[in-house]
């Protein structure tokens, strides 16, 4: 095959690889603390993130995975401030499931979107 696919291919596999490892890392982590349900949120979004940054700074060198790196922390303030909201709100219990969650994605796309403007200018 071209040269080009199974580069892409070769970076799909190590993706894999590399987030497959971090997910039972932090599995076992996770399984380590109480509450048992922080076992999902230690194996999932970071393994992602860290399978990202190696292959980003394999591929694109340190600079890039820096920006990179910058990004994914807006991202994880943006996505706090939505599970802040959405929690005081539900807590409350005067609106539904469905209206808070919609309308926090919306806040958590609109304060994700405002910090990549600020710092992109």
């Amino acid at each position: 095959m071209v040269n080009g696919h199974w580069s892409g291919m070769g970076e799909l596999l190590i993706r894999f690889l590399i987030g497959g490892v971090a997910v039972c890392i932090f599995s076992v982590l996770g399984d380590l603390f109480e509450p048992k349900s922080f076992a999902g949120l230690f194996g999932t979004a970071p393994s992602v993130a860290l399978a990202t940054t190696v292959l980003a700074v394999a591929k694109n060198g340190r600079n890039y995975a820096a920006a990179e790196a910058h990004s994914m922390i807006l991202g994880a303030i943006a996505f706090f401030l939505y599970a802040w909201l959405v929690s005081r709100l539900l807590f409350e219990g005067k609106w539904s499931t469905l209206r808070v969650t919609v309308s926090g994605l919306v806040i958590w796309s609109a304060c994700a979107l405002t910090f990549w403007w600020v710092i992109e200018k």
